[in-house]
């Protein structure tokens, strides 16, 4: 059975009034007008899995030590059941390293490093499609009033994209209720820093939905299949694999979700459709979200 909605409180990060996370630079807009821009700053973070040096992400820097668990269990360098003994981040030298009570496999998976079409730590080690088969997701029902809800809450939460764009956001949800807000320079970081969360507190995928401002390609698809979560949500577009990956696994995958509209590519047998159009407002302009082909 689904283990209940956490009570962890709702976890909003980054928060967009944190110093360092953004700087100010001169520009000049459309009139010629000279003024200052907030942009959103980029720094390395080296991951390191029982001594051995794995991979460097660009990072906005919060959580580091969320999105290395993230990103070792969505490479499958961790094993189910393996115990972590410890996660050790030292921001002086941007490095963060995480130690377990097992022997690892990263050597072999490194020579089949495979880079795609993702940003930032867009890559996937060994096989693409390692794990997935004879995969296949629990049957979650997601109801449409479930999704405006959480777009709308979504959409006006505080974040940094609203404040400096240029950047991705990633949700974890239980029905209409978003628990985890996570937000970086890639997609693949935003992801990866929620499944360190849930690794961390030990929370079931089975009846999650996943939420993302990025496109819905295969790894995407893959590593959301991975994680074992049944929904995953788009205000962006498919790539093909990515639909062919999420019909494969029973996956159900809803894109181009802005508004009253989104399409359903994979399991629309499992959505209810049982939301009053009507009562559902269009997107506030200054509240909008990227979407469509940013990256």
């Amino acid at each position: 059975m689904p283990n209940p909605p956490t009570d962890l409180p709702y976890l909003i990060a980054p928060d967009p009034a944190r110093p360092g996370l953004t700087r100010q630079v001169q520009g000049v807009d459309h009139t010629g007008a000279i003024g200052p821009i907030s942009v959103v700053e980029e720094r390395p973070l080296t991951i390191f899995l029982n001594g051995a040096e794995i991979v460097t992400a660009m990072t906005i820097g919060d959580y580091p030590e969320y999105l290395a668990l993230g990103f070792l269990r969505n490479q499958g360098m961790l094993r189910d059941g393996e115990t972590i003994k410890g996660v050790d981040y030292d921001d002086d030298l941007q490095v963060v390293v995480v130690r377990t009570d097992g022997t690892t496999t990263y050597e072999e998976k490194l020579k089949k490093k495979t880079r795609t079409s993702g940003c930032a730590v867009g890559t996937v080690f060994g096989d693409m499609m390692e794990g997935l088969e004879g995969l296949t997701l629990p049957a979650a029902q997601v109801r449409t009033s479930w999704l405006y809800a959480l777009a709308d809450q979504i959409n006006r939460t505080p974040s940094l994209y609203l404040e400096a764009g240029a950047i991705h956001g990633t949700v974890l949800c239980h029905q209409a209720r978003p628990l985890v807000y996570m937000e970086d320079v890639g997609r693949h970081n935003a992801v990866d820093k929620i499944a360190g969360w849930m690794l961390s507190e030990t929370i079931s995928a089975q009846d999650k939905i996943l939420y993302t401002t990025g496109r819905l390609t295969s790894e995407m698809v893959i590593k959301t299949a991975l994680m074992g979560i049944p929904v995953l949500v788009s205000r962006s577009g498919f790539t093909a694999w990515g639909v062919e990956i999420a019909r494969q696994v029973g996956l159900t995958l809803i894109g181009r979700m802005r508004g009253r509209r989104f399409v359903c590519l994979s399991g629309e047998d499992r959505v209810l459709r049982d939301a009053n159009l009507s009562a559902v407002a269009d997107e506030p302009r200054k509240s909008a979200r990227k979407g469509g082909g940013d990256d």
